[in-house]
């Protein structure tokens, strides 16, 4: 059949006279818009356009059976692009590209419900979306595709999308049905095999590729996942062969070959990303960046000398040596993205954006005011809780830790509550505490014997008439020299302004920052947001078809999750990676993680559950939120309780659009394999677990999407973006501490009297891992300029249902609405704790944002 016989349109439904026309519109990119140097696939693709049309489409009837195809939808006859005329451009420009297509159509087919694409150039495309603008009797019939075509013999099934009108499965157009299925198990693959850059099949696998025993001891690290002693949840499966040293461990990519780490080809960046921009920055950073500050300072001692130094970082910038290898840097990486990369002016000169921590003033962030502020409003203001026993009790069994209890006592802090006794304090609602020792302990020992020297602390915190928290003690803790069965050495502090004893108290605050700056990254950032929601990317793909409500409401908070986690696993977590040489447990980080992850609960990473759990709120049916707030001036909470409940409202009228009673979810069967999957697969080492939801209520629903939205978007903006607001000035936010506390009668000690300024520089982190820490928290904490936020959609079209639109219009209101109220309460002078000392107000939990570094904005999904 040639093209004019199409065109003519009189096969299509066996020689009938009334076939019609319906015209549409296929927006798609081609493959060089997203890649650096492509230049050659993209010539051929011109060449095939020459040479012929070579993209068809088919449209499936919803109405009309074929009896030839098992009664499945009919098959329109194939219609091609039209005008398939494509302009290189430029990598930053506007990329997309419309062509028009005509098919034939009669009566009898309907209105389509799905199509079939076919490639058949050489080179894969970006599928936008299909519109047919005005089918008969039916009006417009959208199709949101957002995915990579693939020439057709990369495939083992025929490519197919559907219209945007979602179905329950018990609701599907009958002649749909097959399909629907079919796309499902196509997804699901077997579970067998190398996964290649064209495959789009999720699967399931544990950490079992963060070492590299082949390249000796010291690269060997512990299996995540699949244990009772490390458990933790499943990642994205790839299917690389085994290590040599160890079958058990899963081979990885060279660096080199970074960006080629598979993951589905749909959850691959995209759009203005550019060819996976972020994951090309990092390896640049460790592959060309790191050698070459290792070669600046390996001829210059390893310290900054004062604070002075430390802010040159900033405001003029270190010259880099103009040598081979800065050289070698240049001819890798463009001129632009070196100037992005190393901040610098093109010149060689390294200097960083000023952080807002130090913008307003250099000093500031050292008082004790702001050291406890920025547990209620900094980048990790989800470990602090109320004190309910005194003196604090360890929960580390004593047969193993000996007495792990504190040795605060009442004459450390009594003289320091306004007139209160501890007890009264405690009654009051007035202690809280950040706790970092339980979780330390086990592993301290072991952390020690490295480069880092640290303490396991908890500090006293007193709530204040003004609504500030004031410190009251620093407890510092050691492993007993004689064992763990001995319990530990401990040393308390308190706050002191005058002497030596002054400088000890910073001190003794930068260890406990250097403990919060390495439980942030690890465990508030990495694990309770990147780690536990893919297996909620990969449960959805595999089990709820893209035709499903709950796909739909879910799916924008997933995007780039699973590529950004497997960039993780090649270049940051991985041994030897930007997390091990930045964080002070180093090779034992992820290890601990997986400790932890014994004690994650589902229904507890809801924001209202987690306040109460911490002690910071209680229940209250009064509230707003219906809970209480006992530091009411908690800007996270604040703010935070705000979008969860705008989450939540928006939820519900979405699912109770298309869940009216429990047997609705009863029967959905798509529904309840999402949910079995996630729990003995997804997070499998945790099925048994009593406090999993069991799907059978449309609350139940209502209350995990909730969650899985709030983790994906809000909890994690509030512990990721302001990483450099906050971090990225390091004395701040220390994230390794080099020697232990000077004790009077050594040089160290006589130094702090000195020298308290150049004393604090030489334990807290060195100079070329502040570096390489800020060049990573500045990456990570930066907006690219296509982020989607929460309250908005990639396509305004993404669902046919007139009511869950306007939904999702009042959602995205509302967001607006808490905007105005965030910046009515930065105004508001009363609230101190909204701004503090450094005069850095509280934006982390505002929606939206430019691109850039903004320290504000809620991106929709965890993408970095």
């Amino acid at each position: 059949m040639n093209i004019g016989q199409i065109m003519g349109g009189r096969e299509l439904f066996g020689g009938h006279d009334d076939s019609k026309k319906v015209k549409g519109t296929v927006v798609m990119m081609k493959k060089n818009a997203l890649d650096f140097t492509d230049l050659a696939g993209s010539l051929t693709d011109i060449a095939f356009d020459v040479l012929g049309q070579k993209v068809s489409f088919q449209l499936i009837s919803s109405v009309q059976g074929d009896p030839t195809n098992g009664l499945q939808g009919k098959h329109s006859n194939p219609a091609y692009l039209e005008n398939s005329l494509f302009t290189l451009t430029p990598l930053t420009a506007g990329s997309e590209t419309a062509f028009g297509v005509t098919f034939d159509w009669n009566e009898e087919f309907g209105v389509p419900g799905a199509f079939i694409i076919k490639n058949t150039h050489i080179n894969e495309f970006f599928l936008k979306s299909l519109t047919l603008e005005d089918v008969p009797n039916h009006g417009k019939v959208h199709f949101d595709c957002n995915s990579w075509v693939y020439p057709s013999f990369r495939y083992k099934s025929d490519r197919i999308f559907f219209a945007n009108q979602p179905y329950l499965p018990s609701k599907t157009p009958e002649l749909l049905r097959k399909y629907r299925e079919n796309e499902l198990l196509t997804l699901r693959g077997d579970g067998t095999g190398k996964r290649e850059a064209w495959d789009r099949i999720y699967d399931y696998d544990i950490y079992n590729d963060l070492g590299n025993p082949d390249q000796g001891k010291e690269n060997v690290r512990t299996t995540l996942g699949g244990s009772a002693e490390y458990p933790y949840p499943r990642r994205g499966r790839t299917g690389r062969p085994p290590t040599r040293t160890d079958p058990k461990s899963e081979s990885r990519i060279p660096l080199l070959l970074s960006l080629d780490i598979y993951v589905p080809r749909d959850e691959r960046f995209g759009h203005l990303k550019m060819s996976d921009f972020l994951t090309y920055a990092l390896k640049s950073i460790v592959q060309f960046i790191l050698p070459e500050l290792h070669a600046l300072f390996d001829g210059t001692p390893n310290e900054f000398d004062s604070f002075e130094d430390v802010l040159r970082l900033y405001e003029g910038g270190i010259k880099l040596p103009q040598g081979p290898l800065f050289k070698a840097l240049t001819a890798a990486i463009p001129l632009e993205m070196i100037k992005e990369l190393l901040r610098t002016d093109g010149e060689g000169i390294l200097r960083f954006p000023t952080p807002l921590v130090i913008k307003d003033s250099k000093t500031a962030w050292r008082t004790d005011e702001e050291f406890a502020r920025e547990m209620l409003a900094g980048v990790n203001p989800i470990i602090i809780s109320r004190l309910q026993e005194f003196p604090p009790k360890s929960k580390l069994d004593p047969e193993a830790y000996g007495n792990q209890n504190s040795t605060i006592t009442a004459e450390h802090i009594e003289d320091k509550l306004d007139g209160l006794t501890v007890d009264e304090a405690m009654n009051n609602n007035k202690l809280f505490i950040l706790n970092h020792h339980d979780l330390l302990i086990p592993y301290l020992r072991r952390i020690n014997t490295t480069i880092t020297k640290s303490y396991a602390s908890r500090t006293l915190l007193f709530l204040q008439d003004n609504g500030s928290l004031k410190p009251l003690a620093i407890e510092l803790s050691l492993p007993h020299p004689d064992g763990d069965q001995f319990g530990v050495t401990s040393k308390v502090y308190t706050p002191s302004d005058q002497g030596v004893e002054s400088s000890i108290w910073q001190l003794a605050k930068a260890y406990v920052a250097v403990n919060d700056a390495g439980v942030h990254q690890l465990i508030s950032h990495w694990l309770n947001t990147h780690a536990v929601i893919e297996p909620f990317v990969i449960a959805t793909n595999r089990q709820l078809s893209v035709l499903h409500p709950i796909h739909k409401l879910l799916y924008p908070h997933f995007r780039d999750t699973m590529n950004i986690n497997a960039s993780a696993r090649q270049i940051l977590i991985n041994a030897g990676g930007v997390l091990e040489s930045t964080v002070f447990q180093s090779k034992f980080a992820l290890e601990m993680s997986a400790v932890v992850y014994k004690d994650w609960v589902f229904p507890d990473q809801a924001l209202p559950a987690d306040l109460v759990k911490r002690g910071v709120a209680v229940e209250d049916s009064s509230s707003p939120h219906g809970v209480r707030l006992l530091i009411e001036d908690y800007p996270y909470a604040v703010d935070g309780l705000e979008i969860w409940s705008a989450i939540k409202s928006w939820v519900t009228d979405y699912c109770s659009f298309y869940y009216g009673s429990d047997e609705e979810i009863l029967k959905d069967n798509e529904l309840q394999a999402w949910w079995k999957e996630l729990r003995e697969v997804g997070h499998g080492d945790k099925k048994n677990e009593p406090w999993w939801p069991e799907m059978e209520t449309p609350q139940e629903l209502i209350d995990s999407c909730t969650t899985i939205i709030w983790i994906a978007s809000a909890l994690h903006a509030a512990v990721n973006f302001g990483q450099y607001p906050y971090a990225g000035y390091l004395p701040n936010r220390p994230t390794v501490s080099r020697r232990f506390m000077p004790e009077p009668g050594t040089p160290e000690y006589e130094e702090l009297k000195k020298n308290p300024d150049k004393a604090f520089l030489k334990t807290i982190t060195a100079q070329l891992q502040t570096l390489l820490g800020v060049s990573l928290v500045e990456i990570l904490s930066r907006h690219t300029t296509d982020e989607i936020y929460l309250g908005q959609r990639e396509s305004p079209e993404w669902t046919k249902d007139k009511e869950p639109l306007a939904a999702f219009d009042k959602f995205g209101k509302k967001l607006t609405d808490i905007e105005k109220q965030i910046i009515q309460r930065n105004g508001d002078n009363i609230l101190t704790n909204r701004s503090g000392p450094v005069n850095a107000p509280y934006t982390l939990l505002f929606p939206t944002s430019e691109g850039g570094l903004t320290g504000k904005g809620i991106p929709n999904s965890v993408s970095i």
